[in-house]
């Protein structure tokens, strides 16, 4: 039997159906932005994502066709948009959420090809790495070319290296002494933070304003005001050390509610974006050396599980919380073949 004839592992089968659900949502909601897009430069973006995530999404298919794998609901046209409903974003806004969206791409590809095995596998994400990576790049370019890419604060250069001689260096507390300056791997994790904050706080007011359901448009409003709140927490953390955060441009939406997405594919979004955001404090509490930042982190991320926990309750309810491949209970099946 040949490498790419061998069975998928449980990874790689977790790696394509979190792929194929991720990019049916993409495309659905690119899809929409095609309809409205008006600059020809953020037009040229949107379309080279969209036909990424079509690319994707044929490819996928075939996968699991050839393993004989039910192939997910995903997400479609014809169930989860409204093609004809009102523009809701500015073409900035459509800029900096593929940006963005990238960015999460970015660490997804590469988790994926660290969970694969099987060569066919880890040469599709790679080459889902390497289209992402460009993707980012071109649309960074374009973004910096408009003036709504935000940069990450300036520091001065260091005049020599150093070393940690004291024990005080991991403290973020005390009463007798000030806290020492951030470095600058602290800084660039809390400036990533504000960022993904200010877009999901962007995204679930979006989604709240579309939701005919009260219950839904709450657990949005809560979240955009959970985004805020961090926002301001990391932000107090760089202004305390004398560093001014840089401030996005307003990208704002519209003020139609005429929805454009199901709220099966909002709730999915959101709760995405909340997964992404447990990993990247996860990534900036190791990396933190101040006792204080690592605390916020891990008592922001236990908020986010909670919020996260709580759509996923949403979603259940409505029936559209689809399930990930898993093993056959084999106690249930006793039970069953005895009775």
């Amino acid at each position: 039997m040949t490498e790419n004839h061998k069975m998928l592992t449980s990874a790689e089968i977790a790696c394509i159906w979190t792929a194929f659900m991720n990019d049916s949502m993409s495309k659905c909601i690119l899809g929409y932005f095609l309809k409205h897009v008006e600059d020809e430069e953020i037009r040229s973006i949107v379309q080279y994502t969209y036909d990424l995530s079509a690319t994707h999404i044929e490819k996928l298919t075939s996968l699991f066709q050839k393993e004989g794998i039910p192939l997910p609901t995903g997400f479609t046209n014809e169930k989860d948009i409204n093609n004809n409903a009102p523009r809701l974003y500015t073409d900035l806004f459509m800029l900096t959420y593929i940006n963005h969206m990238a960015k999460v791409g970015l660490f997804a590809y590469s988790g994926f090809i660290a969970m694969s095995a099987r060569k066919d596998i880890r040469a599709y994400f790679r080459e889902g790495l390497q289209e992402t990576s460009n993707l980012y790049d071109e649309s960074s370019d374009v973004a910096l070319s408009k003036g709504v890419f935000v940069r990450a604060p300036y520091i001065a250069y260091p005049s020599k290296t150093d070393f940690v001689d004291n024990k005080k260096y991991l403290s973020g507390f005390s009463i007798f002494s000030k806290q020492r300056p951030l470095n600058t791997i602290e800084i660039s994790h809390l400036f990533m933070n504000i960022q993904t904050n200010v877009i999901g706080s962007k995204l679930a007011i979006s989604f709240a304003q579309i939701s005919p359901d009260e219950k839904i448009q709450k657990w949005m409003i809560r979240g955009s005001e959970i985004s805020k709140k961090h926002v301001q927490i990391f932000t107090k953390a760089l202004i305390n050390n004398n560093i001014q955060p840089p401030i996005s441009s307003d990208i704002s939406i519209s003020d139609s509610t005429i929805a454009p997405f199901s709220d099966k594919l909002a709730m999915f979004h959101m709760s995405l974006l909340s997964t992404a955001g447990i990993g990247n404090y996860a990534t900036a509490a190791a990396a933190s050396q101040r006792s204080d930042l690592v605390l916020n982190y891990e008592r922001l991320s236990l908020e986010i599980a909670q919020y996260a926990k709580d759509g996923a309750d949403i979603m259940i309810q409505n029936n559209w919380l689809e399930q990930p491949p898993g093993t056959l209970d084999k106690e249930k099946l006793s039970r069953m073949k005895e009775t």
